[in-house]
């Protein structure tokens, strides 16, 4: 039989990794939707540019 002060050590080790395990998937979906944000400003602004050249292009013809 194990002492009581070990089972309650392990199930406040397990209690404080579950926390941190959500903390840190919270962090990492912060990021991926920065990410995501910051990916859809690129796109839109290399479209432009490249609308913009293509328009340049067709001027030369």
């Amino acid at each position: 039989m194990k002492p009581k002060l070990i089972t309650d050590t392990k199930a406040q080790i397990s209690a404080e990794m579950i926390i941190l395990l959500a903390a840190l998937i919270a962090i990492v979906l912060v990021i991926v939707t920065q990410m995501q944000k910051t990916t859809a400003k690129a796109n839109k602004s290399v479209e432009g540019t490249a609308d913009k050249i293509f328009d340049k292009i067709d001027d030369i013809d």
